[in-house]
């Protein structure tokens, strides 16, 4: 499918999708911490503050779900905002999904069937934009593929996507001083992914199991002629609903902990060491992996 088309057909379906009232939502605001993350070539135990912005919803025909992520590294960090920093980096992650429920659509039982409650095509995009001392992303990804709906108290979703991934950085890798190595717009290989998202209530207690997973497949090679890998990604989170704990005055507060796991960050192999030749090439040493565990709050409202 040539891109334009895939553009084309997605932003028909957020128009669409935009088109229709909600019939439920839960919109949240939030921060969460942490000492141990890590970004490729630039190494692990990175102090990072992430504050959040997150969106979901139901309609007639389908969900949305939106969210966006404030990352800022501490200033004494290993992830500076450039080669000769005044502060630590700074980066801005936007995810949109919609998902089309085929069920809804179609009025027809043959969707819902043994565990599963329905299934859906979701499409969307991811978009980021990040200043730092090494790589400075400049993300832009179209996502596109079928869902599965577990029937399960709470949801679980299990997807089969291809994503259609470009980057234009501007690297300071290997430079001491004077201007980064700028590459004009590069398109990844598309490549498929599978994807798992679910939000568990825990029994009758006001705890809640929250989280995502992602295997993304080898997006072949990189905009610097190095081969790439596939990634397994899941950040998962343990929350406390404070308000079902005070009898209702903390209502919409949460408190818990989250941890992620990372390998093979954003393609890079992390099997190959930062003393290997083959540093530059497909590699970004201990920073390839990440686990990070986190403090987190949010309000929901």
């Amino acid at each position: 499918m040539k891109r334009t088309a895939l553009t084309t057909m997605i932003a028909g379906t957020l128009f669409a999708a935009g088109a229709h009232a909600a019939d439920w939502s839960d919109t949240s605001i939030g921060w969460r911490t942490g000492s141990k993350f890590a970004e490729p070539f630039e190494g692990d135990s990175i102090n990072k503050n992430i504050f959040d912005l997150n969106h979901v919803s139901g309609y007639k025909y389908g969900t949305n779900f939106f969210n966006v992520d404030m990352l800022i590294s501490n200033a004494n960090s290993k992830d500076p905002a450039g080669p000769q920093p005044s502060g630590g980096a700074q980066e801005t992650y936007i995810v949109y999904r919609h998902t089309l429920s085929l069920g809804k659509v179609t009025g027809s039982p043959m969707f819902k069937f043994g565990p599963v409650r329905d299934v859906g095509i979701q499409a969307g995009f991811d978009y980021n934009t990040k200043d730092d001392s090494g790589y400075n992303s400049k993300k832009q990804m179209l996502v596109l593929g079928p869902t599965v709906d577990f029937d399960v108290k709470g949801f679980l979703e299990l997807g089969v996507l291809e994503f259609w991934e470009s980057n234009a950085p501007c690297s300071y890798i290997n430079l001491s001083f004077g201007q980064p190595a700028c590459v004009a717009r590069y398109h990844y290989t598309p490549h498929p992914a599978l994807s798992l998202a679910w939000g568990l209530p825990i029994g009758d207690s006001p705890f809640e199991f929250n989280g995502y997973g992602l295997w993304i497949a080898s997006k072949g090679i990189n905009e610097f002629g190095a081969p790439t890998v596939a990634e397994t990604h899941f950040d998962m989170e343990l929350m406390l609903d404070l308000g079902k704990v005070t009898g209702g005055s903390l209502k919409g507060f949460k408190i818990g902990l989250e941890y992620e796991y990372w390998q093979n960050k954003f393609g890079n192999d992390a099997s190959i060491p930062a003393s290997s030749p083959e540093y530059f090439a497909g590699g970004g040493g201990s920073g390839d992996f990440a686990h990070t565990p986190m403090i987190r709050a949010e309000y929901h409202f």
